[in-house]
């Protein structure tokens, strides 16, 4: 082992190391054998490979979210990296196979966005939306800071939401300063709850995909459905 990460390797040099096993799809080649589409991912980033006549052993072996460690050649195809693999195992016990070693995460840490997103919140006057986004934080605060925003490209790493609505939040209290006739609550409260849907739509930071509830309504029916339970467990307070 040589302690390098995926976008350590330059192309066509010899790695050697462990990585998560993002994406697992199995797939038929034009010769009718079965084999593996892999992501490999680790902090640096993520890479394809395929694992070629997987059996059903392999299948089950391999799964998404599971700990690899592989050797083999990094390569071009179609102008983008791949891994071409000799072998690969899974990691025991022994081995670094904890798959937070392994994710992408946001360029701040939780426990400072928490807190600021805390003191955005205490800024909220209005006593609706303060009941509001203040439940919803409660009943979804682990899951909110360290779900990504967004399966590919828009903030798909570990504490991504968290991270995506604090950066509006920011956005919105520069605009809330220049423009003080907009409703800095509503516009704190929408910061804060957008996307917190996605907590249920998506599986999570270690090989995200789409859940049931995820594909079949989204996330901004999933939040507005939270909201409507909020204010029906509060409706007396919220009348008052």
């Amino acid at each position: 082992m040589d302690g390098k990460k995926l976008f350590d390797y330059q192309l066509n040099e010899e790695v050697n190391l462990y990585v998560l096993l993002k994406g697992a799809d199995v797939r038929t080649s034009k010769t009718g054998k079965q084999y593996l589409a892999l992501i490999f991912a680790d902090k640096s980033g993520e890479v394809p490979a395929k694992y070629w006549d997987a059996s059903a052993e392999d299948v089950a072996r391999f799964q998404v979210g599971t700990v690899v460690h592989v050797t083999g050649r990094k390569e071009s195809y179609q102008g983008s990296p791949q891994i071409k693999i000799d072998k690969m195992y899974v990691a025991s016990d022994q081995e670094p196979n904890n798959p937070a070693l392994y994710v992408q995460a946001a360029p701040e840490s939780s426990q400072t966005m928490a807190q600021e997103i805390n003191e955005y919140l205490a800024e909220i006057k209005n006593p609706v939306w303060k009941i509001i986004v203040t439940k919803l934080l409660h009943d979804n605060g682990k899951a909110y800071m360290q779900a990504p925003a967004a399966k590919v490209n828009h903030h798909a790493f570990m504490g991504g939401l968290a991270y995506h609505s604090l950066s509006i939040l920011r956005l919105a209290k520069q605009v809330a300063d220049l423009y003080p006739h907009l409703n800095r609550d509503l516009l704190y409260a929408g910061a804060i709850l957008h996307d917190l849907g996605k907590v249920i739509e998506l599986s999570g930071p270690v090989g995200t995909s789409y859940t049931l509830a995820g594909n079949l309504i989204g996330h901004i029916v999933l939040v507005d459905e939270k909201i409507v339970a909020v204010c029906r467990i509060y409706r007396t307070s919220i009348l008052i």
